[in-house]
């Protein structure tokens, strides 16, 4: 094992499966290995064909909310009254709607995480634990990540198995999308701007990404919320210059948590959200992606209002969710609340953010739940059914740290991109996967969180 940790760092780095370090997150003169297993995980076939099979249902329900300014008004009206950052979203939405929206051309790029719920009688399902609308990451480090998982496998003497490892290649799907956008935007001399965070510890996740649309020939630059600010401005028709170049399509790997936004960062966004260009996402699809909306498509109903006419569609998706309840209030509300304050352990309780690391569990969960039971601020929160995947063992490699065995969990990634022209969906479809594992001792956290590491599916 020792050996095979040797070598599989090593072509790690060879990889390129790399971050910047926690020391100098702004430098590339120092840089790790992403932290990843020694092994690749079992997952089962079944499940991994049926999550590769329901994305491009996703991708258009994630479109269709998107679309329905009376669903996310209704949908997200208690929590306006009491999460400032969606609520500032939400004004962004609706003055943008009220204006007239500029933009023609839409990309969507998510991600579907779900785990694999073990039943009392030791049989799997497949349960999705949110859908990720905005900056969904590690699609270019996964991409490299299974030839890692390839090499142990041999030197483990493990060739057959070595063999069955599925190719992989997110950043090219996601790099495709892009490039649809920017070319059904229709000027050749328009960039990409990746619209980036002041820290940027994850840039050859972006770069593998970035370089795919270099290899296309489309212009990619690297802009903060604070350049936009700045430097952006729009002409009379709404086209968005950044330094004097126009800006086809703005992807954004930034802009999901409050800390992001200043005053500056919050008129920023705003003069994207009014332009012209491509925005991924949209502000809309940001707002479709909150756990409040996905608390409300699991109600009867409600599938089958925003995807009339696909009862095949509305079966797959809802076959994939978990228990999800309001804490809004009314009897409902304090129902649900009661039962998880008197048996915490059943639940996980959900705010509106992205990122990881934010859920909360057991004791921690009892406690804001019993602080915040009689006031607005629950209508903030989900709670959800905890799903309970059966454990594996395996390494975790981190730079710095002891090998030794550990418990592990695995929350399976689809990512889904589409390009809507007006009405019509030019793209719709599934572009790659990501494996993520991390120790039971965990509750909550991803990679970019320092608790999670990259994975490679062995299917069985």
């Amino acid at each position: 094992v020792r050996d095979a940790a040797a070598v599989a760092v090593d072509a790690a780095l060879l990889a390129g499966v790399l971050m910047r370090t926690g020391e100098q997150p702004l430098s590339s003169d120092v840089v790790n290995y992403a932290p990843f297993t020694l092994l690749p995980s079992a997952v089962p076939a079944a499940l991994f064909e049926q999550a590769y099979a329901v994305q491009q249902d996703f991708n258009l329900l994630v479109d269709a909310i998107s679309q329905n300014k009376e669903f996310l008004e209704q949908t997200l009206a208690s929590t306006i009254k009491v999460d400032d950052f969606t609520a500032r979203l939400f004004r962004i939405h609706k003055q943008v709607l009220e204006e007239g929206l500029a933009q023609t051309v839409f990309l969507g790029i998510n991600r579907s995480d779900y785990m694999f719920d073990c039943g009392l009688d030791g049989t799997t399902a497949l349960k999705q634990i949110e859908i990720n609308t905005i900056a969904a990451s590690f699609g270019g480090l996964t991409s490299r990540t299974a030839d890692v998982h390839r090499l142990v496998l041999k030197v483990l003497g493990k060739t057959k198995e070595a063999s069955q490892l599925l190719p992989n290649n997110p950043s090219k799907g996601l790099a495709l999308g892009i490039a649809k956008a920017w070319e059904l935007y229709g000027s050749q001399s328009a960039v990409v701007m990746f619209l980036v965070e002041e820290i940027q510890r994850n840039i050859f996740d972006q770069r593998c990404v970035e370089n795919e649309l270099w290899n296309r020939n489309i212009r990619v630059i690297r802009r903060r919320f604070r350049d936009v600010f700045e430097k952006g401005s729009l002409d009379g028709s709404r086209r968005l210059y950044i330094d004097g170049q126009e800006v086809a399509v703005v992807y954004y790997r930034e802009g999901y948590v409050p800390q992001t936004y200043d005053q500056q960062g919050w008129e920023a966004r705003l003069l994207l959200e009014r332009s012209r260009a491509v925005k991924c996402p949209d502000i809309a699809t940001q707002l479709a992606g909150t756990k409040k909306v996905q608390q409300e498509l699991s109600r009867p109903g409600t599938l089958e209002k925003l995807l009339p006419g696909c009862p095949e569609a509305v079966a797959r998706i809802r076959a994939t969710f978990a228990g999800l309840y309001s804490l809004d209030e009314g009897e409902e509300g304090d129902k649900i609340a009661a039962t998880a304050i008197a048996d915490p352990e059943r639940f996980v309780l959900k705010p509106q953010r992205e990122g990881g690391g934010n859920n909360l569990y057991g004791e921690e969960l009892r406690q804001v739940l019993e602080k915040i039971k009689d006031s607005p601020e629950r209508t903030s929160y989900i709670l959800m059914d905890k799903i309970k995947p059966q454990p594996a063992l395996n390494y975790l490699l981190r730079a710095h740290s002891p090998l030794e065995v550990s418990e592990c969990i695995s929350e399976l990634g689809i990512f889904g991109v589409y390009v809507r022209q007006g009405q019509k969906m030019v793209v719709n479809k599934a572009a790659g996967h990501l494996l993520r594992t991390k120790a039971t001792q965990h509750a909550d956290g991803g990679v970019a969180a320092g608790v999670a590491v990259l994975d490679t599916p062995y299917v069985v």
